[in-house]
């Protein structure tokens, strides 16, 4: 029951630096190191309670590895051998010692906040939520309860029309799960927000997994897992058999006219197709937009976005051909399985079994509080990153990361002037684009306004349902709004970053601002080899084969020359043929065109780094350490941040969903393509990690 405003709308989030596991992903102006005072609040951090950070150490390096054939295993393989993924985890690496470690601040801030019979404002609502979601025997006692409403209005359902009725009457409190609707900004002009409508429906993490026989063994679990959590919520036995069947056939329907993660990933432009209501009416005839946008209670616009609109057509006959009966089941199904992890233990394990331990390998739940962080992260982030980053964010990090940023920002107009594929037509507008880059670090220079959330201490799943309703009212009011710059996609305590290709605007959060990605007190070969590289990185995303089709100003266009284009293509066409070379487990291969903004986004990062720590060294004696250069320290940490085990089921989901190639692959792929990396670790033609002639990669 979650707002489905889906986020892969938002390039910003579908541009980000690494990917977590999910159920159902002139100068530009710097921000002033004291423009937001976070509120002010008796808040404290035992610093001494966090887990320790994860810093590259020379005693990590495996001697008994060549770095020149084996880059990864060299620098990671003897702290991947030793550190398991813990059994509440699919995935553990850099990321996730961070994550633990922000969710270790966040625990103290929630304990605190629950605490204060006087709260009021953001830490009321983080406490409220922290109260009601660690209370788990008022949780167990409540059972179904609460969705007892919901529940009942399905079971009512007698028409046709009834079914569309409901489905926008449950979408205007911000139940939605058959498709998105949310706001962004116009693809043709990113300064107005419209609305935009999107495909969705399934259960499974891609149309895939209803398709193709490799997945014919989880498309047989799922349908298990609605047949329990059928049951579960009250229908007889007899009966979940034929119900489950149902849904999974309903999803079927679905999954043949929805878009592949790799096309979605692939084709910005499938996001945009603007259209009247009028037109959408025509298209849809059985669930008419404009009386959508009615009951949403949004004034019926000019115009919206109806992306992937065969999906909409064919729920439009769904409506019409779909018996009453089967779509009850659907709605019934879905209405408990997104609620499940907010309800009694047999839900919340019934979701585990599936979701995380079938689908994914993780061996056993998290523990409770680490859940009910994750539900205040989804629901209100922002409103627990106001008193996180009081605490766990040092002003000095925000000044050395605007020095970072312009460094970056710097070697990066050398490149762009100095490329010799690109013709100078071309060339001005990427440096027009280079010019209005917009930094933010750490967290926004304006607090979202949270009033109007009513949270108590009466009910988890009320919380739940009311930030719910809340959050999907406040997205439906920028419909028609000037886009406000001011807006983060990420909370600050999220351990990622992220471009936004419509404000053409680069984006770090505090919590990743920490080593192994950043220390302000570490050397410049590391600091340019973790978060410097990660700078390059979310730059690069304006550069890359999605992010390459907005303009300086955000707005979707075509900025190139035929011949530049082409030859573009040309330069990526070799990059998909590398990682499509890679072999992510036996018998299954990277996937090259999935992943290919990233890989693009990671080349260029880690070249524009590594231009800038020369620069910035320029002159000065290079400071070895433990026996190291400065090079050979800048590429060992860029592979200490990819450090990174997957369980078998983790890794088979994200070779189908995630558009970031496995860490292991983004450790060394990179890195084999820069003369530099051959020089440090003297290398030679013929070696694993050297990529050279027709073989070496350089696009920006």
């Amino acid at each position: 029951m979650t707002v489905n405003k889906p986020n892969i709308l938002m390039l910003s989030v579908a541009i980000t630096l690494a990917l977590g596991a999910c159920k159902k992903d002139g100068d530009a102006p710097q921000p002033a190191a004291d423009a937001v005072k976070p509120a002010e609040s008796d808040i404290t951090l035992d610093e001494s309670n966090l887990p320790p950070v994860n810093r590259f150490a020379i005693a990590d390096l495996d001697a008994s590895k060549n770095a020149c054939t084996d880059f990864n295993g060299y620098v990671n393989g003897k702290w991947l051998a030793a550190n398991d993924i813990p059994s509440d985890r699919t995935s553990w690496g850099a990321f996730e010692m961070l994550d633990e470690r922000s969710t270790a601040v966040q625990r103290q801030l929630a304990e605190q906040a629950a605490a204060d019979a006087n709260a009021t404002g953001v830490k009321d609502i983080v406490g409220d939520f922290w109260s009601t979601g660690m209370d788990e025997a008022k949780v167990n006692q409540q059972g179904i309860t609460p969705l007892k409403g919901h529940l009942d209005k399905i079971a009512a359902l007698d028409s046709k029309e009834a079914v569309a009725e409901y489905l926008r009457t449950s979408a205007a409190t911000g139940e939605n799960f058959l498709f998105g609707f949310g706001s962004d900004p116009d693809f043709k002009n990113s300064t107005t927000n419209i609305a935009y409508a999107f495909q969705g429906g399934l259960g499974l993490p891609d149309k895939e997994y209803y398709e193709k026989a490799e997945h014919k063994d989880k498309l047989a679990a799922y349908q298990a897992h609605v047949a329990k959590v059928l049951e579960l919520s009250g229908v007889a036995a007899a009966d979940v058999t034929k119900q489950a069947k149902d849904v999974v056939a309903f999803e079927t329907r679905l999954a043949k006219v929805s878009k592949s993660s790799e096309d979605l990933s692939r084709d910005t432009e499938l996001f945009y197709n603007p259209v009247t209501p009028a037109a959408a009416d025509t298209l849809a005839p059985n669930f008419p937009w404009t009386k959508f946008f009615e009951s949403q209670g949004v004034a019926t616009p000019a115009m919206f976005s109806l992306a992937i609109p065969a999906f909409h057509a064919e729920v439009s006959k769904m409506l019409a051909d779909v018996p009453v009966d089967q779509w009850q089941s659907y709605l019934r199904f879905h209405t408990v399985d997104g609620a499940s992890p907010y309800l009694s233990d047999a839900f919340v394990q019934e979701n585990f079994n599936f979701y995380n331990k079938t689908l994914r390998g993780q061996k056993e739940i998290k523990e409770r509080g680490k859940r009910v962080l994750d539900t205040i992260e989804s629901l209100a982030g922002e409103a627990l990153g106001q008193m996180y980053v009081k605490v766990a964010f040092p002003a000095e990090s925000k000044e050395r990361m605007a020095t970072l940023v312009q460094n970056l920002r710097d070697a990066l107009k050398v490149r762009l002037d100095g490329l010799t594929w690109m013709s100078p037509d071309t060339k001005k507008k990427a440096m027009e684009k280079w010019a209005s880059f917009t930094p933010k670090i750490g967290y926004p220079d304006k607090w979202r306004d949270w009033a109007g959330l009513d949270t108590s201490r009466d009910s988890y799943i009320g919380n739940v349902l009311a930030a719910n309703d809340f959050n999907y009212k406040w997205e439906l009011g920028k419909i028609g709004k000037p886009v406000d710059k001011t807006e983060w996609g990420m909370s600050p305590q999220t351990v990622n970053a992220y471009y936004n290709p419509q404000q053409n605007e680069i984006v770090f959060p505090a919590a990743i601002l920490q080593p192994p990605f950043f220390d302000p007190k570490a050397d410049d070969a590391l600091n340019y080899g973790g978060i410097g590289a990660v700078i390059g990185h979310e730059m690069i995303h304006g550069y890359d084969d999605q992010g390459s089709r907005f303009g300086p100003s955000g707005n979707f266009e075509n900025w190139w020359t035929p011949a530049d284009a082409k030859g573009f293509s040309g330069l990526t066409d070799k990059l998909v043929n590398q990682f499509s070379g890679y072999e992510a487990v036996k018998g299954k291969m990277v996937n090259g065109k999935l992943t290919l903004g990233e890989n693009i986004a990671d080349l260029g990062g880690l070249a524009v780094a590594y231009d800038a720590m020369q620069k910035a060294a320029a002159g000065a004696p290079d400071p070895k350490a433990d026996g190291l250069t400065r090079d050979q320290r800048f590429f060992a940490n860029w592979a200490t941040v990819w450090r990174r085990n997957f369980t078998p089921e983790e890794l088979n989901v994200r070779l189908t969903t995630d558009p970031h190639a496995p860490a292991n692959f983004r450790a060394m792929g990179a890195p084999s393509n820069l003369p530099a990396f051959a020089t440090a670790f003297q290398c030679k033609t013929g070696d694993a990690m050297v990529r050279d002639g027709d073989k070496q990669i350089v696009i920006w």
